[in-house]
């Protein structure tokens, strides 16, 4: 894997690296645009965040002001947005490219080999896992670990986006297809076209 940094993305989804196109390739159905995915998964993160904080409030019973370690969990979790994109990276072998969009709230890598639907999904979920669902499970266990728990309250809705590319590989890639990146939008195809 090497890993290009692309600087901030200006919208321009034609810029983006596209993946070779397969013989019979199928278009997930997704948003067309990163700035409508943005919106929507935003928003879509603000909503899974709510319940999350219930359950921080209830464990440590002291509230969102009770003390600051709610705010520095969270600074360290938006921080982590960065190391959440390079797990993303090392699940690619070949060129990787690292585009930021602060504006929008999103940081995303596009790598342009086609792989297995079970490498797409382990490549979407391993940050989420990492810095989300392992630090707020431990949380659960230890709630006076706040902090712990309040990188985990962050980590977890920051996967909104990658949650969505899971779903989709799951409910639209048959057994035994690959898929790819080709600009903005993901595709999949089965490997017996190619020889077709």
């Amino acid at each position: 894997m090497k890993l290009h940094y692309m600087g901030k993305f200006n919208g321009d989804v034609e810029s983006l690296p596209k993946g070779e196109h397969k013989p019979g390739a199928v278009k997930f159905k997704e948003f067309d645009s990163p700035k409508k995915l943005a919106l929507f998964m935003n928003g879509i993160g603000i909503i899974l965040m709510i319940p999350l904080i219930i359950i921080y409030i209830k464990l440590t019973e002291s509230g969102i002001t009770g003390d600051n370690s709610l705010l520095i969990g969270a600074i360290i979790g938006v921080l982590l947005s960065l190391p959440h994109e390079c797990l993303h990276a090392i699940c690619f072998k070949g060129d990787v490219y690292l585009y930021t969009n602060l504006k929008h709230g999103s940081l995303f890598v596009i790598g342009t080999e086609d792989m297995s639907k079970k490498r797409f999904i382990f490549l979407g979920l391993l940050p989420n896992i990492v810095f989300g669902f392992i630090p707020f499970i431990v949380f659960l266990f230890f709630p006076q670990l706040k902090i712990i728990g309040a990188i985990g309250l962050v980590g977890i809705p920051a996967g909104i986006g990658d949650y969505f590319n899971v779903f989709n590989s799951l409910t639209q890639m048959p057994k035994g297809a690959r898929t790819y990146l080709h600009g903005f939008n993901s595709y999949w195809y089965m490997p017996s076209d190619e020889v077709k």
